[in-house]
């Protein structure tokens, strides 16, 4: 057999043995699956920003948008959910070119990739963004948007100052709020441009303004809607350090809920919108605040009954003690006790007698015991000389003749020895 054919032979016999591994098998929904979670994981796919044109745009009852974004070479399926159609300014239509911002995941029914978008905006905005990214990092860094450093609003502004366009329907609006709300403060306008080359340097001077002539409680900084590019003069970083410089506290109110621009950091306080800012200012109206001026008078009315109550309290307490302190106290106190004084002693002397006559009494009894008369009373008789009164105790003191004296119990008698 000759070399080549033994090789032949050799390859496939071993083309014809099973592999020792086996290949991976898949359904069709668990592959699919799986390069859902590979899409996701990838940070990168995340967080983009795509270009291109709208094309096949749908707005069905739901609320959410499909569309396709394609340019010259590849087309992608975008889907934006109603939850983030509602905040989009933007008059999306086929053919317009955008910049689309979102994340890339896949719908596994279908087993597309597409992108969910959260921001549209027109093309060339991107970039301004990003610039808005970098500023508003850098004006951070220098502690400029600190919450420590905010001033509050005065809840009972005397007088207002407004920069704002003089022309522009976001001054109507905040005047009228203001003239509804709180006719009494006095309003002064620093008008300015609020869009284009010109407006940074003229909102910094309306600012500087206001504070240097005016001196107002609170200043309103505000301007309506638009698209990233209109707004722009509010990201300048010549009017963010003149709002943080303010001697005034400034309330802002730029655009609509949605849109935020670096003064609104900056500001003591943002408002969502101009006619919001001008209530911001104003906490009350004149109903509110003839709500709470009765309020007020019914607690001081309150805290004023309770503070006589208590003083009162307090001069019945100094009263009982001038009263306990009384000298008349003292003189009917030392009266009292004199009396319970006397009134012990006579229990005390009482007592005392009592106490003596049952002694006296008790010596009686013994001195009765003991004496000479209860002898005789027992018929026993005491026998002296007549002459000399000596005892006679004996018989032999006795001689015939002798005159005797005897005492018995109830009384004495004489006699005379006869014999013995």
């Amino acid at each position: 057999m000759t070399e080549p054919l033994k090789k032949c032979i050799l390859t496939l016999a071993t083309m014809n043995q099973m592999p020792l591994f086996t290949s991976v098998r898949w359904t069709v929904t668990d592959l699919t699956h799986y390069i859902h979670k590979m899409l996701e994981a990838d940070e990168s796919l995340q967080d983009i920003w795509v270009q291109g044109e709208v094309s096949n745009l749908s707005r069905p009852s739901s609320g959410h948008l499909y569309f396709t974004l394609k340019d010259a070479g590849a087309a992608l399926r975008c889907v934006m959910w109603r939850t983030e159609t509602v905040r989009l300014d933007l008059v999306l239509q086929d053919g317009l070119s955008v910049e689309v911002h979102g994340r890339i995941g896949v719908y596994e029914v279908s087993g597309q990739y597409q992108l969910y978008a959260d921001i549209i905006q027109p093309l060339g905005e991107g970039a301004l963004y990003q610039e808005f990214l970098r500023l508003k990092a850098v004006l951070e860094s220098e502690g400029l948007f600190d919450a420590a450093r905010k001033r509050p609003v005065p809840s009972w502004p005397h007088r207002i100052g407004i920069v704002t366009s003089p022309t522009g329907a976001a001054l109507r609006d905040m005047l009228n709020t203001l003239r509804r709300r709180f006719p009494l403060a006095e309003v002064i306008l620093a008008p300015s441009s609020v869009q284009g080359e010109e407006a940074p340097s003229g909102l910094v001077t309306a600012l500087a303004g206001l504070n240097q002539y005016v001196h107002p409680d609170v200043i309103l900084l505000g301007r309506g809607g638009g698209t990233l590019e209109d707004l722009w003069a509010f990201n300048d970083e010549r009017l963010v350090r003149a709002v943080v410089a303010s001697a005034a506290p400034i309330i802002t109110g730029v655009g609509h809920e949605t849109d935020f621009t670096l003064v609104d950091f900056a500001a003591d306080l943002r408002a969502p919108t101009p006619t919001a800012a001008a209530e911001l200012a104003t906490p009350l109206t004149l109903v509110d605040l003839a709500a709470a001026l009765a309020d007020r008078s019914a607690r001081l009315r309150e805290a004023a009954l309770a503070l006589f109550s208590r003083r009162r309290l307090q001069v019945e307490d100094f009263r009982n003690q001038l009263r306990y302190l009384s000298p008349l106290r003292r003189l009917q106190t030392d009266r009292q006790r004199l009396d319970d004084l006397q009134r012990r002693g006579l229990i005390a002397l009482a007592h005392r007698t009592q106490l003596d006559a049952a002694r006296l009494k008790s010596l009686e009894h013994r001195l009765g015991t003991l004496s000479p008369l209860a002898v005789l009373g027992r018929g026993y008789a005491v026998v002296t000389r007549r002459e000399d009164g000596s005892l006679v105790y004996r018989r032999q003191q006795a001689r015939p003749g002798d005159d005797l004296h005897v005492r018995v119990s109830d009384g004495e008698f004489g006699a005379k020895v006869t014999s013995k």
